[in-house]
């Protein structure tokens, strides 16, 4: 099991499922004390999902809280991603993605992959096409919400993203990373896909050469060239990673509320509009922010 994240298909037949492969990794320390719940979310879903939530001011920061075994994911922590995202206060403008430990998450909890009992992968495959396309569907809204132009999301990455962890950070904003972060993604390998929403910012990151070729042979993507190909915005020193997210928090915070969600919103609709389009955009989302400017001058 230990060399999956490299192989490939060894005759497994490619299933339109959600199953992601954990890599296992070794030397873990002791857990990271786990933070505060904040309110409004259900405790007990959290505790289900493993993670855990903490609030301060305008900055919710979310652990995946199973350092033990790298912090791999359960279909309950989409479910509680989600509920996050659906309760998430207004006036949160920073969220801060995280792995307790070593590792930031190696992925899907193998008991997925069980062919015999209520696995996922038994789920999954036996539903009406119906009834799994919903299920994959609510899997990613563990993720979607996180691209919310409403806040910034950061992924702090150190160890090991593989698989559902990978496509966690590229479902974040930006990336910080520690030297030792290693991205895989290790589904075509396993005769699957990608499917919670990560090919896309994948490709729009690195654009479609390197995309493919990074699925298709699943090989590590380290540190220094997650940067170098537009993967994570600056690699630091493992110890110094929390203070890096910090100091990019700090300074994202420092510009107006307002004018950050609005050049967020006006960044992200450039993905997707025609030139045309995008001139509209910053047309409507620079007269509301003169008006408001100009408002606020007159209040003085």
């Amino acid at each position: 099991m230990n060399e999956l994240c490299r192989e490939r298909g060894n005759g497994s037949r490619s299933l339109p499922i959600a199953i992601w492969y954990q890599c296992p990794v070794t030397n873990i320390p002791e857990s990271m004390a786990p933070p505060t719940v904040a309110q409004p979310f259900d405790s007990d879903l959290l505790t289900r999902g493993r993670l855990s939530v903490e609030q301060l001011d305008e900055v919710l920061t979310i652990t995946l809280e199973r350092p033990d075994i790298h912090n791999a994911q359960l279909p309950d922590t989409w479910e509680a991603l989600a509920h996050i995202g659906s309760r998430l206060p207004g006036t949160i403008r920073v969220v801060v993605v995280r792995g307790a430990g070593a590792s930031f998450s190696t992925g899907l909890d193998r008991s997925a992959f069980e062919l015999t009992g209520d696995s996922m992968l038994v789920r999954v495959a036996s539903a009406p096409d119906a009834v799994a396309h919903n299920m994959i569907a609510r899997f990613q809204q563990g993720f979607t919400w996180l691209a919310d132009p409403g806040f910034i999301s950061i992924a702090a990455v150190s160890g090991h993203a593989i698989g559902a962890g990978f496509q966690l950070t590229l479902a974040c904003d930006l990336t910080l990373v520690a030297e030792d972060a290693q991205f895989c993604m290790a589904e075509v390998g396993l005769g699957l896909v990608p499917d919670l929403g990560g090919t896309g910012p994948l490709v729009r990151a690195v654009g479609y050469q390197r995309a493919l070729e990074i699925c298709a042979t699943g090989r590590r993507v380290g540190a220094a060239e997650a940067v170098r190909i537009g993967l994570a915005l600056a690699s630091v020193p493992v110890d110094e990673l929390s203070e890096a997210v910090s100091d990019l928090t700090d300074a994202l915070l420092a510009a107006p509320v307002d004018a950050v969600r609005a050049v967020t919103r006006l960044l992200s609709s450039a993905r997707v509009s025609t030139a045309a389009e995008q001139l509209l955009a910053e047309q409507a989302e620079q007269l509301n922010r003169v008006r408001e400017v100009a408002a606020a001058q007159d209040r003085r």
